[in-house]
């Protein structure tokens, strides 16, 4: 199919939930199973041409996640062509944003949830029009609040940590700055991030009682950057290194071997942002003109 013009087509917005536990990431990969090539092949199932035939439908993702890493507040868009949207409802009288929802629900695996999609706002991209990504990072150090119920999606750390000095070694780390030493590289990709929070606590109540739960949040993540946060804030906060040693780190120009990467079954993508719908078209063309820079 040739690319269709945005009028020609009804831009869908995808609010979705994953288990990351059995996909080699979200990106697709030939031959590995992958949360993009689960979503793309369901989606190739349902939407059809006047013909009967399937018609191609590309996701673009708020935030590509890493092999094993979950996804509760995950954001994707897809362009489907008019007619094929108008046939979504087939004969009942949903509209076509409900049908697609409910057929994607019929074809989808169990560890792939699409919670809602709607008609997206114009001018809206999930990757470039977002303003920030939050990602929790979960932590059980304590071998008694071990629960096998719960261990595909938090770290058994083998030993204690200490909140306050996770707190104080990531305020260090704040703001604009080249995150280099925290990612893996990809050619002409931009490593500077604006880090607008990263902070620990040990929760209190809730299902995640017990834990020590990271919480980041960023304009975007480069390649594997939460997870290497994380991996050379747990020394600092066991005593085993010290907050110089994460500065120095910090203040390299490129990927740093001193920094462990954390494992993926602890890292969440809970929610993307975005600024208001008149803002979306003009959101996305800053953050193209910045990352394209």
């Amino acid at each position: 199919m040739t690319e269709l013009q945005r009028s020609d087509v009804v831009r869908a917005r995808l609010d979705l939930s994953y288990d990351g536990t059995a996909f080699a990431g979200w990106a697709v990969q030939p031959d590995l199973r992958t949360v993009q090539g689960e979503l793309e092949s369901a989606l190739a199932r349902i939407i059809r041409d006047d013909a009967g035939g399937s018609v191609p439908v590309r996701v673009t993702v708020a935030g590509r996640t890493d092999a094993g890493v979950h996804a509760r507040g995950q954001v994707a868009h897809i362009d489907i062509p008019h007619a094929a949207w108008e046939r979504l409802p087939g004969r009942s009288d949903r509209t076509p944003a409900e049908g697609l929802r409910e057929r994607l629900g019929g074809v989808l695996p169990e560890d792939i949830v699409v919670r809602d999609a709607t008609i997206a706002p114009e001018g809206f991209d999930a990757r470039f029009s977002a303003t920030e990504r939050r990602y929790a990072y979960r932590v059980c150090d304590r071998v008694d609040l071990r629960d096998p119920l719960t261990r595909r999606h938090v770290l058994w750390h083998d030993a204690d940590v200490d909140v306050e000095r996770l707190n104080l070694a990531s305020a260090a780390l704040l703001g604009l700055r080249d995150f280099a030493p925290f990612c893996r590289a990809r050619e002409g990709a931009t490593t500077i991030r604006e880090l607008k929070e990263l902070s620990w606590e040990r929760v209190a109540a809730g299902p995640d009682a017990g834990l020590v739960v990271a919480t980041v949040r960023a304009d975007a993540f480069c390649h594997s950057m939460v997870r290497s946060l994380v991996g050379a804030l747990l020394p600092v906060g066991q005593g085993r290194r010290e907050v110089a040693w994460l500065e120095e780190v910090a203040s390299g120009s490129e990927r740093s071997q001193a920094i462990a990467v954390a494992p993926a079954q602890g890292l969440t993508l809970e929610h993307v942002a975005y600024p208001k719908d008149a803002e979306l078209a003009a959101r996305a063309e800053q953050t193209r003109a910045r990352r394209e820079s």
